[in-house]
């Protein structure tokens, strides 16, 4: 096996352009441009107003390359994209080899007939993900939300990217992660899926994979188990099949644990495909040692809702996670560390990684595991409806939940799997249904709770659903809570899977019940509660909640001069995506302390102040874990 690198340096340009520019990949238009000095920084002032043609053009990327020998020698060579955001096609040495509409997926070519000697160009061609939707949606509408160009559920993509009540429009274009060319002989590894059996203190590991052999000859699979303590276990077997399990027992097991429960202990688990001596193809895993369940248990409340980790009832306390940055590429590895440690560090075992954003990096959930950091994984599904009555779009969904799922599965810190954020209670509460008028008419009274509803009465319209609501929440229903827990069964069933956060685990029905399931509470943001109205809420598990701040000056100053340090100002206000979000913040403040002397003052203040809410969420949470299970 050699795999040949092509990160580094390309060249891009505006399709139609004869200006070339340099790249970097993995990278974007956006930071390229940044780089090169072609745009303004879109996070300052209201410059995101001034940087949406990126996303609104066409962009070429182009690199030449020289092939080795060795690599020209492999039977087979692959071309492998593990991320192109969103909308590429592909060509080597101007032959087509295909075209991508996914980023959640790896795409690879088989090109030997298609690579030179010498010198090769790789173009890819991409297409403007902004007149993608916006196209899209005037050909059948979809709902999302009201602060992001619409149509982003038509495409999958970060939903996030296109707008959202936290963040701007900011839509990344390019080869988001790692490219390279893969040479292999005779046979590669397809599949490999780590499982874990214990039994009376001891552990083994078995390890099946899936073999993909394009020339008869014997192979033989070989695991190596490397333990914390650098001692080495080894198992192989010959194989006769396209299938073969290996299992290796370990007799004084180290078990992982969540952050503030016990250590983390990792083993290194390497999988070899061999023809004799030489190595055909190489998996490498990280794996804890541990037993994880959803214990949903009828109790005098209802149904309990608690995480158990190798038999212990586990009190999740933790975030939600969304992107770390806009351009997803610009975050190093030593930012990305400092916010996991963090959390550990503010004694967090659990972070919900936000079906608005992407799934994560393989880095992400290094440092999850070795900080111990549980994960409740989200699918990229998020406050929308989708065209899940579209035959090709759930081939494309299916492709991206398996590869995903087989990525993630041996995680020690993957703890759940879950369909979507916020759709099940969009379909009950926020009026996507069709309703009678009398329903309709009590929607457009409680405007106030829905974002998009709001906007469209200010605008002098008035609520209507959508017209095949019926065939769409039907599409909803098979989907999260038949089709994707089946695909889940089969790819990952030693992990837990919830149809969508918040659930009373009773569809579309009473979907923030405090009797059974997780719960979402917004009702002190959005709706003006005072920061005392947590105390009544006890759910068996509350997964979404919170209070906005201001970010601190330093921050601040990075996007508005003295001029504007004003909480009404246009550019604060530009960069306030929450309705009303200021006039919250200032209301609770007064509720709370008295008005501060000045912008700087209230700047630390607001954070104290959304100290003080997130403490009396927790706290009456946290004496009350004989019901609430995670916060």
């Amino acid at each position: 096996m050699i795999i040949e690198s092509l990160n580094g340096e390309w060249t891009f340009r505006q399709t139609g352009s004869e200006e070339w520019l340099p790249a970097q990949v993995p990278g974007g238009v956006h930071t390229d441009l940044l780089t090169a000095g072609r745009i303004p920084d879109p996070f300052a002032a209201d410059n995101e107003k001034r940087v949406q043609w990126v996303a609104e053009s066409d962009w070429d990327y182009r690199r030449t390359f020289i092939p080795s020998p060795a690599l020209l020698a492999k039977e087979r060579i692959y071309l492998v994209c593990d991320g192109l955001d969103t909308l590429a096609e592909v060509a080597l040495n101007g032959r087509p080899l295909g075209k991508t509409d996914n980023m959640f997926r790896q795409y690879r070519w088989e090109i030997k007939t298609s690579l030179f000697e010498g010198e090769n160009e790789l173009v890819i061609h991409f297409l403007s993900p902004a007149r993608y939707i916006t196209a899209r949606q005037a050909e059948r509408p979809m709902r999302g939300v009201t602060q992001a160009i619409e149509g982003a559920p038509h495409l999958r993509k970060a939903p996030c990217q296109f707008g959202w009540d936290w963040g701007p429009i900011l839509p990344p274009i390019g080869i988001w992660q790692g490219i390279c060319l893969k040479g292999q002989g005779l046979g590669r590894l397809d599949t490999v899926h780590l499982q874990q059996n214990h039994d009376g203190g001891k552990v083994s590991v078995k390890v099946t994979l899936g073999l993909e052999q394009w020339r008869e000859t014997l192979l033989t699979a070989q695991v190596i188990l490397t333990d914390p303590d650098s001692e080495v276990l080894e198992e192989q077997v010959d194989l006769t099949s396209d299938r073969a399990t290996i299992e290796i027992p370990i007799t004084r097991p180290q078990l992982w644990w969540p952050n503030g429960y016990g250590d983390q202990p990792l083993y290194q688990v390497e999988t070899l495909l061999l023809a004799g001596d030489q190595v055909l193809d190489r998996r490498c895993h990280q794996v804890g040692l541990r037993t994880i369940e959803l214990r949903q248990d009828a109790d005098e409340w209802g149904r309990s809702f608690t995480f158990v980790v190798n038999g212990v009832p586990i009190f999740a306390e933790g975030s939600n996670w969304i992107p770390a940055d806009s351009f997803p590429t610009r975050l190093d590895d030593e930012h990305l560390e400092h916010l996991i440690r963090s959390a550990a560090a503010s004694h967090q075992n659990m972070l919900r990684v936000w079906g608005g954003g992407f799934y994560e990096e393989e880095r992400f959930y290094d440092l999850c595991d070795r900080y111990g950091i549980l994960v409740w994984q989200d699918f990229v599904f998020s406050c929308g409806i989708y065209p899940l009555d579209e035959a090709s779009f759930l081939k494309n969904v299916h492709a991206e939940v398996v590869e995903n799922i087989r990525r993630l599965r041996h995680r020690a810190s993957l703890a759940l799997w879950c369909g979507n954020n916020e759709m099940e209670w969009g379909w009950e509460e926020w009026g996507w249904a069709e309703a009678d008028p009398e329903l309709i008419s009590l929607v457009e009274q409680s405007a106030e709770h829905f974002p998009q509803i709001r906007k469209l009465l200010a605008m002098g319209g008035k609520y209507q659903p959508l017209p095949e609501w019926r065939a769409l929440r039907d599409a909803y229903d098979l989907f999260f809570h038949s089709t994707l827990l089946g695909w889940v069964a089969e790819e990952d069933p030693d992990t837990a899977y919830w149809p969508s956060s918040p659930l009373s685990n009773t569809p579309f029905r009473n979907v923030n019940g405090n009797e059974q399931g997780d719960a979402h509470y917004w009702d002190v943001w959005h709706g003006r509660m005072p920061f005392t109205a947590y105390r009544d809420q006890f759910p068996r598990f509350m997964s979404e909640f919170g209070f906005q701040a201001l970010p601190p000056l330093k921050t601040i100053r990075t996007f508005a001069s003295e001029a504007d340090w004003n909480m009404t100002s246009y550019i604060m206000e530009h960069h306030q995506r929450s309705h009303n979000g200021n006039g919250l913040m200032i209301a609770q403040m007064t509720d709370t302390f008295r008005m501060p002397k000045d912008f700087e003052s209230l700047v630390y203040l607001s954070m104290v102040l959304q100290a003080e809410g997130i403490r009396h969420g927790v706290e009456d949470w946290r004496r009350n874990m004989h019901r609430v299970s995670g916060t």
